[in-house]
């Protein structure tokens, strides 16, 4: 028996590192568990899946830039729930369907989309790619994907607009003075922005507890970056260049009332989204407002730790608008199945923030094309598994509540 043992032993020892780590650990799922240690990743065709660019933009960024983008408020746990959530539901497949042409377009406001992805706002890329929103912008060029550009952007709208080769939209961060919040809107529009989406979910302080504890662990000096060490937005990013922002104390006005709403409805030319909306009453508001349109979105879990994921607030933000204006969702949504989830539950399109970025700061533009690539391939496969060739035949009884 002790001979049987040692010759065991010894084989074991003859194997190769990473079997004796997998049996090791028989609680891991087996894609886990069998996955041999990759070899290293020097193009962006390379990648797997969209998750595993996060370790490649961590590799690449400075800590306080990665904690920039990875940061949620106090513990982080509306960031996770974001994407954990879309495990609750499953995913009905279909046989014997005709899937000879399989059809991801979609018309967003009168314009054929290639798939129902947008490219969602993230402010200062610089910070992640010296080319910043350029490369982000030529990215969704050549993939024909809706971009929805930053009022923090580190890159003038001018030439990110140049770069999209299309309309984008313009988030919107208003400040707390009008003349500034015009002066945006009216630059935007001038670059060509056939949208403006007001960020309404921004009110007051965050805590940001991940960034915080990056900033101590990064040994620069934060005025490489930051003029005279100031990170107010207005005091320095490209689209306030120009404007007098002696007045102004904050990203948001403190009343931002429906009162407020009808206000930026008198100027915007274009349509107006309203982004950061999670509950049916706040829906029903602003449709009556006069929006064109809706993100269900929690900042990506960034400013407030209400434990709600985005998809579970879709629902009821669908049911409040019943079809006459889209609803868009963002949070959470790291595969093609997410995509296909969000569709079947009413939303019109999806937008991904931080796997741009991921993309961005390993690869620049390629990263984010190979980013846009993946949730296309994946959002095909799901298609064609639950015999839905084209978006207008994903519906509701699609999914179904996972036990």
């Amino acid at each position: 028996m002790r001979n049987t043992r040692r010759s065991f032993l010894g084989g074991m020892a003859a194997l190769p590192a990473f079997w004796a780590t997998a049996l090791a650990d028989e609680n891991l799922p087996p894609s886990q568990r069998y996955r041999r240690t990759p070899a290293p990743i020097t193009s962006a065709n390379q990648v797997v899946n969209v998750m595993d660019f996060e370790p490649l933009a961590r590799a690449a960024l400075p800590p306080a830039h990665f904690g920039y983008i990875a940061t949620g408020a106090d513990d982080d746990q509306t960031v996770r729930l974001n994407h954990d959530a879309y495990a609750h539901f499953g995913i009905r497949a279909h046989r014997f369907a005709d899937l000879t042409k399989l059809d991801l377009s979609r018309t967003v406001f009168g314009q054929r989309w290639s798939s129902p992805l947008y490219l969602s706002a993230v402010s200062a890329q610089g910070a992640f790619h010296p080319e910043a929103e350029i490369a982000t912008a030529r990215a969704a060029n050549s993939r024909k994907t809706q971009l929805m550009l930053s009022t923090g952007a580190t890159a003038a709208v001018e030439d990110v607009a140049q770069a999209c080769g299309a309309p984008h939209w313009q988030q919107l961060y208003p400040t707390d003075d009008w003349a500034v919040t015009a002066a945006i809107v009216k630059r935007a529009e001038r670059a060509g922005a056939s949208a403006i989406a007001l960020t309404v979910d921004s009110q007051g302080a965050r805590n940001n507890e991940t960034l915080e504890r990056a900033v101590r662990e990064d040994n620069r000096q934060c005025t490489d970056c930051h003029i005279n060490n100031n990170h107010a937005m207005w005091k320095g990013r490209a689209m306030f260049a120009g404007l007098d922002v002696s007045r102004v104390r904050s990203l948001t006005p403190p009343a931002q009332t429906l009162e407020y709403i009808d206000r930026l409805r008198a100027i915007v030319k274009g349509k107006l989204i309203l982004k950061g909306i999670v509950t049916g009453e706040d829906a029903a508001a602003a449709l009556a407002h006069g929006a064109d349109g809706i993100v269900v979105s929690n900042h990506g879990g960034r400013n407030e730790e209400t434990l709600r994921a985005t998809v579970d607030c879709l629902p009821e933000v669908v049911a409040a608008v019943r079809g006459r204006i889209p609803v868009f969702i963002d949070g959470g949504i790291r595969r093609g199945t997410d995509i296909f989830k969000a569709l079947a539950m009413g939303a019109t399109a999806v937008g991904i923030g931080r796997p741009q970025v991921w993309g961005l700061a390993a690869f620049g533009q390629s990263g984010v094309e190979a980013v846009i690539d993946i949730y296309h391939r994946e959002l095909a496969t799901m298609m064609r598994q639950a015999g839905t060739p084209s978006l207008e035949r994903i519906v509701s009884t699609d999914i179904v509540k996972a036990s």
